[in-house]
């Protein structure tokens, strides 16, 4: 039998002081969640972990909190398990493993590699091709060839999603699957959740987003980051229907729906990549740990990059630095394929799961007496 770790350790004291405290059970999910549990072991307290956002307001109302001799601190502790629950449960593990070591270069070095390999693809063009205007039907592929786009797009993102369908499974298997009741209902009230994101909403004042005061801005932050990425897959989804199924080709006009979906929706990652960093920068480090900060802020920043380069192409795609850019931005959006199911994005996935298995206890479950 593995040894447990010193933070699922902490976590289960955690859990046995807060069952018995419940000042907090009305601040997001978490706390009705701890209530149907009399004993938690290492999957209920992953799972507890990624029903967790983050808002950090049960820190700021605890009164076990540091300075206190017991030392509570949910969010950094819950924090620091999903982060170890992305690499446990990854797939292949050892890519998860790396990502664990040192998530900052990892997912730099990925963006880098797949980067240098199209600007040097592009290199290989005539320079007479790749420095002049493009313009017209067709014109991204005259520098990069529409078979390598397809090649690289398909295999990166083919295999992000095949490593995050693998993840979940082996997420469900660790945690006890989704248990609880099943139906419509809680699916949509689970969806419903993810959508709005009540729980960044903390006990309904907002969450603590820089100090002990209330505010609802990383929540829309977050929303804007969320959307923004859904908007710039409608994008390509469009452009994919444009090309195979009405035979219309890219660049398209600026009015036409993917270049519409893809300005927006990169405009709202940038401003949600953005904010996010910075917020991450000047909120209250005590319920922050920092073990987790490099990899969070370098997909930030790659999610940044993936929008504003997509941004600046609309602007050069008509002129000589177009192919450039197109390498670059094709670059980055092909490494984030890779690294999705190794980085924070994964948490998608798993607070997802953890929304739907909470939606459906809750409906056969009933809380338990308090410890105190």
């Amino acid at each position: 039998m593995a040894q447990e770790s010193e933070t699922i350790a902490d976590a289960r004291r955690f859990m046995d002081v807060c069952n018995a405290c419940r000042y907090c059970e009305s601040y997001c999910a978490v706390f009705p969640a701890m209530t149907m549990r009399r004993s938690f072991s290492e999957g209920d307290l992953t799972h507890l972990a990624n029903l967790c956002h983050g808002c950090k307001g049960c820190y700021h109302a605890c009164q076990y909190a540091p300075p206190h001799a017991f030392g509570i601190n949910l969010p950094a502790t819950f924090a620091e398990i999903r982060q170890d629950s992305y690499a446990q449960h990854a797939w292949p593990a050892p890519l998860g493993r790396a990502f664990e070591r040192n998530g900052t270069v990892v997912s730099l070095l990925g963006a880098l590699g797949v980067t240098l390999a199209l600007v040097l693809t592009v290199a290989l063009q005539d320079p007479a091709v790749l420095w002049s205007a493009q313009r017209g039907v067709g014109a991204f592929f005259r520098v990069i060839p529409h078979w390598l786009m397809i090649l690289l797009g398909v295999g990166t993102f083919g295999f992000g999603v095949l490593a995050m369908v693998m993840g979940a499974r082996n997420y469900l298997r660790a945690t006890g699957g989704l248990g609880g009741g099943g139906g419509l209902r809680p699916a949509a009230e689970a969806a419903h959740d993810i959508a709005t994101m009540r729980n960044l909403g903390g006990g309904g004042h907002g969450c603590n987003d820089l100090d002990e005061g209330f505010s609802t801005r990383r929540r829309w932050l977050h929303q804007a980051l969320m959307y923004g990425f859904l908007l710039c897959f409608a994008a390509t989804s469009t452009g994919t229907i444009y090309h195979y199924v009405f035979g219309w080709y890219s660049p398209h006009a600026f009015l036409s729906l993917p270049v519409q979906f893809g300005t927006w929706g990169g405009v709202l990652m940038m401003i949600g990549a953005a904010g996010l960093m910075q917020v991450k920068i000047v909120t209250d480090p005590g319920p922050v740990s920092r073990r987790v900060l490099g990899g969070e802020f370098a997909m930030l920043a790659m999610l940044f990059l993936i929008a504003a380069t997509g941004l600046l192409l609309l602007v050069v795609r008509h002129t000589g630095a177009m192919g450039i850019m197109l390498a670059l931005h094709l670059g980055l959006v092909f490494a984030f394929f890779v690294m999705m199911p190794y980085s924070k994005m994964v948490h998608g996935v798993y607070r997802g799961i953890a929304l739907l298995r909470h939606a459906r206890e809750k409906r056969v479950l009933k809380p338990s007496a308090g410890g105190g």
